[in-house]
């Protein structure tokens, strides 16, 4: 094995591959630490899974892994880059969380009189993390300011303020370059012709890299006719681009694909080749009845992570049902749990950030979880009602009361129907979806087919039983305005 020196308490004992019983936790922790650094038998990607974990002996080979590194001198934003180029910063958010806490231990040990604390620097350490997200993320939108990131750690410098200078030069350093992940040399290795690539139309879209997983089941494939209703963040989508599309559509894990017809291979066969529009994530989404849209029959909506809103159209109301009962499905069994919000984001409403790749939890787990949401979701909502703004408030707290509320009405809405169908899917004794959507239509009351909201009418022959009449505003006769003007008789001149 390599003779290897720790940066700070010397040369320590080396132990053997195996954690045998007899031996020193710190000496094994040091010698997996040491290994772990230098890559002797590990891979990149596989450090994390040493370091994250909630117990003593993860916290102490973290906390050895760190001792190699030298920040001294470093500013906090090259000491990060650094050290995200060691290892692939991988696991669920908490995980994540220790590692970086340990990098935070590290880099205040290095520079005590830099940050008071290592709260402090963690604190900071993950603004920048989700300052990265927000400027080069997948989310569309307006960006974070630099003023806005400066704002949001007020008062989190363990009671005070961190200097302006330094979150500017922070912001515009992250502005400027993205942290760049670690990768594994073998990948690196690759010639970026070999790598499969896919069109470069599509080069955007983060879920055509989902599109080469074999290992994603298939829920449902059938034909769709779709509309965009609203771009990113609720805008309405333009109206040229609103026209209707047929497509033959597969729901594929947690991606929509629109293919060019329905020979689209086995199971496992990539699909990139094959679209004929963008996929869409069903991740964190919602699929409802659009009730509203009452211009075409069988017709529901899809409303994604970052509230998109399309509409559906099914060739029956059956066929919509189970549409919206496996895409549903589909979002309560591969959503991944969401991350915290921006730093400071009390002072103005900023939704959760809803990663797209998927969860690694089993049924029960996701069952678990999104539980837990709802309570937070059904908590929150509880407490925003019960502080409401005043009338006369100003405008931008009116409009922040309005986005908060729509969002938890929303958010618990869509909690409740992931509970439901992945209790159901628990409760079915096998993995066919057929079996499952029957079982579901039978705890719904006996069908799956919505009830018809408009029935024909007697005194309406022509109107068709299926396709609800569309409604218009139309505007009163001048005449039939009521006037409270009074009417003064004109003056007789004649008389004295």
């Amino acid at each position: 094995m390599l003779h290897v020196q720790s940066p700070e308490e010397g040369q320590r004992p080396q132990a053997g591959d195996k954690l045998a019983n007899g031996i020193r936790t710190d000496k094994v922790a040091w010698n997996l630490a040491s290994r772990l650094y230098h890559l002797e038998g590990f891979r990149k990607s596989e450090v994390a899974a040493y370091l994250q974990k909630n117990n003593d002996f993860s916290r102490a080979v973290a906390e050895e892994y760190l001792s190699f590194f030298q920040f001294g001198g470093q500013s906090l934003d090259r000491a990060l880059r650094g050290f995200l180029q060691a290892l692939v910063l991988s696991g669920e958010t908490q995980e994540r969380e220790r590692i970086l806490y340990q990098f935070s231990r590290r880099f205040h040990h290095c520079n005590p009189r830099v940050f008071p604390s290592v709260d402090s620097v963690h604190t900071l350490t993950c603004a920048i993390m989700l300052l990265n997200t927000d400027l080069h993320g997948q989310n569309i939108g307006k960006s974070m300011s630099c003023q806005e990131f400066i704002t949001n750690l007020n008062g989190l410098r363990d009671g005070g303020n961190f200097p302006k200078e330094l979150l500017k030069a922070l912001y515009w350093s992250i502005r400027s370059e993205k942290l760049e992940w670690a990768v594994d040399e073998e990948d690196a290795a690759i010639p970026e012709k070999a790598r499969p690539s896919p069109p470069t139309s599509k080069l955007s879209n983060p879920f055509l890299q989902l599109a080469q997983d074999p290992t994603v089941p298939t829920y449902k494939q059938g034909i769709l006719a779709r509309k965009m209703h609203h771009d990113a963040d609720g805008k309405k989508t333009p109206w040229g681009k609103r026209g209707w599309k047929m497509f033959h559509t597969l729901l594929r894990g947690m991606v929509l694909y629109f293919l060019k017809g329905e020979d689209h291979g086995s199971e496992g066969e990539s699909l990139v080749g094959q679209m004929v529009d963008e996929p869409v994530g069903v991740h964190h989404s919602l699929a409802t009845p659009a009730t509203h849209y009452t211009k075409k029959p069988h017709v529901f909506q899809l409303r994604t992570a970052d509230w998109r809103l399309y509409l559906f159209q099914a060739p029956t109301a059956k066929e919509m049902s189970s549409w919206i009962a496996l895409i549903n499905l589909a979002a309560a069994t591969h959503s991944a749990p969401p991350f915290p919000a921006a730093v400071g984001s009390q002072r103005r409403f900023v939704r959760p950030i809803l990663p797209v790749g998927p969860a690694q939890s089993s049924l029960e787990e996701q069952h678990r979880s999104h539980e837990n949401c709802l309570d937070a979701a059904s908590d929150d909502l509880l407490d925003l009602q019960r502080n409401l703004p005043e009338r006369r408030g100003r405008g931008r707290e009116l409009e922040d009361y309005r986005l908060r509320k729509e969002y938890l009405e929303y958010e618990k809405t869509r909690y409740e129907t992931y509970v439901q169908l992945l209790v159901a899917r628990l409760r079915c004794p096998s993995d066919d979806l057929d079996l499952w959507e029957e079982q579901l239509g039978k705890e719904a009351g006996g069908t799956l087919e919505p009830k018809p909201s408009l029935k024909k009418s007697h005194s309406s022959p022509s109107l068709h039983q299926d396709e609800a009449p569309t409604t218009a505003k139309v505007k009163r006769n001048i005449s039939e305005r009521r006037t409270y003007r009074k009417i003064i008789p004109k003056r007789n001149r004649n008389l004295p």
